[in-house]
């Protein structure tokens, strides 16, 4: 036995990694999108099941000249495993250069490591590889940060804040404009052990003093002990300490710069929080999301493997740094994957939008991102001869979000822009939320928008999302915002919390890496936020495909230019207004087609009628808001008294009144008793049909089950007496039929001629639901071998009635054993027996199709039979996993044409199953999930048959 040198180890594992990347690359049909080290776990992290990694140790011999150890096949958990049997063999001699035969597939050293674990450990290795390399470039000045620039000014911000008494875990106030000062002084903080804070900076120096005043609530609730700001706002530090028991000082960024200075890296870890991100606070009870290190990197990687980011990407953003799309999405993402980020302060894009343009066509700009107002403004504001010469041919990803997105500004900016080059599978409409860190959901690169018509009557009186004809005048358009990211998941779920089917709105919860632990000092609103493992967005919409669309919001939050307002903060404010009746004011939003953003009403009580009066209450409503939020109010309604609506407990309804305010009915005659009775009405009617609806799902769900379970039992005694093994899948298959048809599930067949009747063949489907195996039970021929999982085997009643039908079981967890099981299964097909798969091994409750194990294409191959891909629709929709109650739905089983096998070899198998894969996903209404991590170790055996999870 050879025990290597040092100096070998750089080649062993330099070529055993090469060799690991080539076969994961072929059985990926690509590059992996995450790095591949001597610690990742072949089947979890890779993949690989056990034909895998029969291929990949007869690829390791071959390149290597060795004989591996039998036991090397079912014990090697990662490449380092794979290493030490390498050195154990006896035929091992050290390589003196890697192998002629391997074919190193080259690593990125660009993008974001998985190792790396917080933002500090990846700014330091970013100013380490690409020390020189422009990181930040502002538009107006061409000023350049680099990644060295970035860590070392960061450093010696963090030696400031440090100096001045700074504790780790103390929280620091960045009230910041889009500049040089921003980017180092929140990595300053970090670096220190400190909690960047990130507030809206004034949009005027001489509104500082105000401005301060809004901020004092997020301070104090924050507990900042510092604020970093401009030079103007030191005057103000006695002021604002007398109202932030927490704060200090008041320092600009000058004044922490230390050239000569360079602070130790404080310990973080992956959990500590990274930053507060405020979504409300000016008033009221301020909302910081706590946002860790491990939180932004998940979504960030998430991200950026569904928009494949790369370092060859340029970002061009006027988004406020403050705001989670700008700082996370645009800043920190273009720091993970060591792209060019191209910034211009928000206001000089509000003042002439043709610059954010121009920054894409002077820097090939390939991501940008904004509200939806942003494109309107582009509409409106920029004129022709502003856009000579202009070329948006490099922007591939035109990421629309932040607030509900119009299918009229996207159409007009796709059409409008195509002139000059503008690519309408650019525009991808996203959508997320600040609790997620940044983003939920998003649509694969070059999908461009997803918009379809429902109809509108059924979906405002009964929440069911009817798909009718393109501009059908009693249609409504809905835009698609994607699917969920990679490890993260969204559903909707009905008033009472239970997940409802496709196309029914509801409540829409997400879970995932990304997930906030909760509201900073703020546990009521935790509370309110999570739902056992699920949070709540607070907005409302269905799935369709697995395809999120938004459709309202359950919460009363307005989204205004991409800020959030919370109209209880405004309605107490202007309610004490003298001439306001107090508790009687209700702020709302309304769609604006013209402005692409939302507008904000005021409907405020008086018994004032003077016209005067009137006025002069209309300009103080108005001077509240603007000194309050900073924001304008689009329309003041004064109105008689009673005619903001009220529940039945004396709370504003604030949706009524803004119905009452778009319907013209807010100034007619009303009694506040006759309203309140409406209201109880309202309420009880609502309460009624929650329950009705509950029930009838509830009966619904007890029905399927007592047909299954009285169908069980039948077949279990039939299965006795039917003599041979023909008949009893015969009869199985009948009364698969039976079951559905009985529990009111219709399945509608397409392709059933593909099926062939003159030969065997093997059918693989997708797998999606419990019920998978009863549907294709249902539909495919009843000479079909079934398989199931071992574990199946050990309840001896489900055992009897599978060894009455012939099925053949597989084990998961021994790789030795799954390989006597395809030798098993080669056998029956070689005795021209079918023989039925579900080759994704295993289903999620996420939607989506999974990568395909190689067992059921190596059986065809080996046998020469051609493979029948079959695609199932709607199964998970009636019945999920994590799910018990069927819903109601329809089946649809689509049958493709056989597919011939051209041989036996790996190149073969790998080719089959990919033109088998290729034909499900293209007729499946759900999105590819073939680069996701494996669940759960143990489940990736080379094959899993029908009923792997039933």
């Amino acid at each position: 036995m050879y025990t290597s040198s040092s100096q070998d180890k750089p080649l062993i594992h330099e070529g055993l990694l090469a060799v690991v990347r080539q076969v994961a690359a072929e059985i990926h049909s690509g590059p992996m999108s995450r790095s591949i080290t001597l610690d990742t776990r072949l089947d979890l992290e890779l993949g690989f099941d056990s034909l895998s990694r029969v291929e990949l140790l007869s690829r390791i011999e071959q390149a290597f000249s060795v004989k591996l150890p039998e036991s090397a096949l079912m014990e090697a958990e990662t490449p380092a495993d794979l290493v030490k049997f390498l050195k154990q063999a006896e035929s091992w001699t050290p390589p003196q250069s890697l192998p002629d035969i391997i074919q190193p597939v080259a690593t990125s050293t660009e993008g974001l490591p998985d190792t790396i674990s917080t933002l500090t450990e990846l700014l330091r290795r970013q100013a380490q590889i690409h020390g020189d390399r422009p990181h930040i470039r502002f538009y107006e000045t061409g000023q350049t940060i680099t990644y060295a620039d970035l860590y070392q000014d960061a450093l010696k911000i963090a030696a400031g804040l440090r100096r001045r008494g700074l504790l780790p875990n103390q929280t620091v106030g960045l009230m910041l404009t889009t500049s040089r000062e921003f980017f180092i002084s929140f990595f300053g903080c970090l670096y220190a052990g400190g909690v960047p804070v990130p507030l809206y900076p004034p949009s005027r120096i001489a509104t500082l003093a105000d401005h301060l005043q809004r901020q004092v609530r997020i301070l104090d609730n924050a507990q900042a002990v510092m604020l970093i700001t401009f030079d103007q706002a030191k005057p103000f530090t006695a002021l604002l300490q007398s109202k932030v028991a927490s704060l200090q000082e008041i320092v600009a960024t000058e004044d922490l710069f230390h050239a000569d200075e360079a602070s130790e890296m404080v310990s973080i870890s992956a959990q500590d929080t990274a930053f507060l991100q405020y979504t409300s606070g000016s008033t009221g009870t301020p909302k910081g999301v706590v946002l860790s290190h491990a939180n932004l990197l998940a979504n960030i990687r998430a991200m950026g493997t569904r928009f494949k980011v790369s370092s060859t990407d340029v970002f061009i953003s006027w988004l406020p740094l403050y705001h989670d799309m700008g700082l996370i999405g645009a800043w920190l993402g273009s720091l993970c994957y060591a792209s060019l980020l191209v910034v211009m302060p928000p206001q000089n894009f509000l003042a002439r939008p043709e610059r954010w343009l121009r920054a894409i066509h002077d820097y090939r700009g390939t991501i940008a991102a904004g509200p939806n107002f942003g494109y309107e403004l582009c509409l409106r504001k920029i004129k022709d001869e502003d856009l000579q010469g202009l070329d948006l041919s490099s922007w591939r990803m035109a990421l629309n979000g932040a607030e509900p997105v119009s299918p009229r500004t996207m159409d007009q900016f796709c059409h409008k822009f195509a002139a000059y080059g503008f690519h309408r599978e650019a525009m991808s409409p996203v959508y997320g939320l600040a609790e997620c860190s940044v983003g939920l959901t998003g649509p694969p690169p070059g999908r461009g928008p997803n918009v379809e018509w429902i109809d509108r009557q059924s979906f405002t009186e009964h929440g069911k999302a009817i798909p009718v004809q393109p501009n059908d005048p009693h249609g409504m358009p809905v835009v698609g915002c994607g699917f969920p990211f990679p490890d993260h998941e969204a559903r909707v779920v009905d008033k009472l919390g239970y997940e409802v089917p496709d196309r029914v709105q509801g409540r829409i919860q997400f879970r995932g890496p990304s997930a906030t632990i909760g509201y900073f000092r703020n546990p009521e609103a935790t509370a309110a936020l999570f739902r056992g493992e699920w949070l709540e967005t607070g907005d409302l919409g269905y799935i369709a495909g697995g395809e999120i669309f938004i459709a309202g919001r359950s919460k009363d939050m307005i989204i205004r230019a991409g800020r959030n307002l919370y109209p209880q903060e405004l309605e107490d404010v202007v309610g004490n207004l003298p001439g306001v009746r107090t508790g009687c004011v209700a702020v709302f939003a309304c769609p604006d087609a013209h402005s692409g953003t939302e507008r904000l009403v005021i409907v405020a009580e008086t018994r004032e009628t003077d016209t005067e009066v009137l006025e002069q209450l209309r300009t103080q409503i108005n001077q509240t808001t603007l000194h309050l939020l900073d924001s304008a109010v689009d329309e003041i309604v004064l109105a008689p008294p009673h005619s903001v609506l009220k529940t039945s407990s004396g709370k504003i309804r604030r949706s009524g009144t803004r119905d009452a305010y778009l319907n013209g009915d807010l100034f007619r005659p009303r009694s506040p008793f006759r309203d309140r009775l409406n209201a109880l009405k309202l309420k009880t009617a609502g309460t009624l049909q929650s329950l009705i609806h509950r029930t009838g799902l509830f009966l619904f769900g007890a029905w399927c089950w007592l047909v299954f379970v009285t169908a069980v039992l039948i077949s279990c005694l039939l299965l006795v007496v039917i003599p041979t093994l023909k008949l009893r899948r015969r009869y199985g298959c009948w009364l698969a039929r039976l079951v559905t048809i009985v529990c009111g599930m219709p399945i509608a067949v397409d392709g059933a001629e593909h099926m062939p009747t003159d030969q065997a063949c093997v059918y693989v489907a997708n797998h999606a639901s419990y019920i998978d195996a009863i549907v294709v039970m249902a539909v495919l021929p009843p000479n079909m071998c079934f398989t199931a999982k071992k574990e199946l085997a050990e309840n001896w009643l489900i055992r009897f009635a599978l060894d009455r039908l012939g099925t053949e079981y597989l084990d998961r967890f021994d790789f030795q054993e799954s390989l006597n099981n395809i030798a098993r299964l080669e056998e029956l097909a070689g005795s021209h027996q079918s023989l039925g798969f579900f080759p994704e091994g295993t289903f999620t409750r996420e939607p989506g199709l999974r990568a395909f194990h190689l067992g059921a294409f190596k059986t065809a191959a080996t046998a020469g039979l051609p493979v029948v891909p079959v695609a199932l629709h709607g199964t998970r929709s009636i019945l999920r996993d994590e799910q018990w109650l069927p819903h109601r739905g329809n089946l649809r089983v689509t049958i493709f044409p056989p597919i011939v096998p051209q041989g036996t070899d790996w190149t073969s198998v790998i080719a089959l199953r990919d033109a088998a894969r290729k034909a499900i996903l293209e007729k499946y209404a759900e999105p590819d999930l073939s680069t996701v991590k494996w669940p759960k170790p143990g489940g990736n055996s080379a094959n899993e048959g029908l009923n792997q999870k039933e």
